[in-house]
């Protein structure tokens, strides 16, 4: 069996984060979805459907699946990319039917969330994945199932809703079975005076190093410290929180609900937020319940607020609505997209979204809603300039051994010529 996942039309509405990937390559917590349907599922192959703005950024970055075509003679369960394989109804729907010969689909309201075919290329229209997105018009016939339990995400703000559950799921699934104190770990370096409250709920990964006065306390729910990771001098870890690889937990940090991706540098107060990989908030201030993308950089001081005065729900700007939007939370931070980055002392509002390759800075606070490849703040917003943007950005990513690839300057170069006219309106 093969596993497809795909995108459809309302993968719009997770802007910024998917201007720069498909939404099955965003991270939940210590797993992105992809990988956490791929747990759930267990395919022999994995196909994938990408949109054309990141299909070859999509073929770099997962080269042992297909991209875009279907395999020959083969069955193929579609699953649609903003569905969080959790366990539950839907889930287990889903497994039963592929125990079945006969082709199913899987729909949640008027969205497809799956569909399950036997014999797929013989069964499906030739340029079935060559469309732009999926619906399920591409399944005509196919008997109808509802899933009204099924998770998917629809706007950036649904990743914090699904952080808390993805970390004791990616708890499970990705770490060992610890037993005794941390200092007698043989894998990883953990100095006598860190201290650990409940050793067996924190996981250490492969050369992990736990520093002098660092104190991780899993009472409240799990650690996980991914391969490389560093807790350096007086951090202060509370679970459920996973580290990524190679990511360093600065001094004095106090961490609780986070997670990272690979290589970040985290310092300063992080309160339930989300880092996707390669990004920076290495100084004091604060963080709450915020998104940040890939190659992002937080200058010393910065601060999101995650509460309105008045405690009540924060709106949000949808770019692909191009209105505001009720996020239906109390707490909502910074949702800052790919390769943006601020300066010192920048403050941030409460639902604050910054789009792909930004740079803020300059005293109070910038607008609410900062459109892809702006630079400036709250005394006002110009273009970034596309070369200057590519260079930071080649650099940047240089810095953690990782190539600025053909790939990536195409997709940059056609995401700024897109949003041109969005400039223009929100920069005026």
């Amino acid at each position: 069996m093969h596993l497809c996942l795909f995108e459809d039309g309302p993968v719009s509405g997770l802007r910024p984060f998917v201007e720069t990937r498909a939404a099955y390559d965003l991270r939940l917590a210590g797993r992105t979805v992809l990988e956490t349907a791929e747990h759930a599922f267990n395919p022999a192959g994995l196909v994938l459907h990408a949109r054309p703005l990141i299909a070859e950024r999509t073929r770099h970055a997962h080269p042992e699946a297909v991209v875009n075509t279907l395999p020959d003679g083969g069955d193929v369960l579609f699953v649609n990319g903003r569905y969080v394989a959790e366990e539950g109804a839907a889930l287990s729907q889903l497994g039963a039917a592929l125990a079945q010969d006969a082709p199913r689909a899987f729909v949640q309201e008027d969205r497809l969330v799956a569909a399950w075919v036997p014999d797929a290329a013989a069964r499906l229209p030739d340029d079935v994945l060559a469309r732009p997105a999926l619906t399920a018009d591409a399944f005509d016939g196919l008997p109808l199932t509802t899933l009204d339990d099924a998770t998917l995400l629809r706007r950036p703000w649904d990743l914090l809703d699904a952080l808390r559950p993805a970390l004791a799921r990616d708890a499970r699934a990705l770490a060992d079975s610890p037993s005794g104190p941390l200092v007698e770990r043989p894998h990883a370096t953990v100095y006598e005076s860190a201290v650990a409250v409940e050793n067996e709920r924190i996981h250490l990964g492969e050369g992990t190093t736990v520093k002098p006065g660092a104190l991780l306390n899993a009472e409240d729910g799990p650690i996980v410290l991914g391969p490389g990771a560093t807790i350096h001098e007086r951090a202060v870890l509370r679970g459920p929180c996973y580290i990524g690889p190679k990511t360093r937990v600065k001094t004095g940090a106090d961490l609780e609900g986070t997670a990272t991706g690979t290589w970040c540098k985290i310092g300063g107060e992080v309160h339930d937020a989300l880092l996707q990989g390669f990004s920076n908030k290495s100084h004091p201030g604060f963080l709450g319940h915020s998104v940040l993308g890939g190659w992002c950089n937080l200058g010393a001081d910065t601060n999101t607020s995650n509460l309105k005065n008045d405690y009540g729900a924060v709106s949000a700007y949808a770019p692909d609505a191009e209105r505001f939007v009720d996020t239906g939370r109390q707490f909502a931070g910074l949702f800052m997209g790919d390769h943006s980055k601020c300066g010192i002392n920048t403050m941030f509002n409460t639902g604050t979204v910054v789009g792909t390759n930004c740079n803020l800075f300059g005293g109070d606070f910038p607008p609410r809603y900062v459109p892809p490849f702006s630079w400036g703040g709250a005394s006002g917003l110009t273009t970034y300039r596309l070369d200057k943007a590519c260079e930071v950005a080649e650099h940047v990513m240089g810095r953690r051994d990782t190539t600025f690839t053909a790939a990536d300057r195409s997709l940059l170069t056609e995401l700024f010529e897109r949003t041109q006219a969005e400039r223009a309106e929100h920069h005026g």
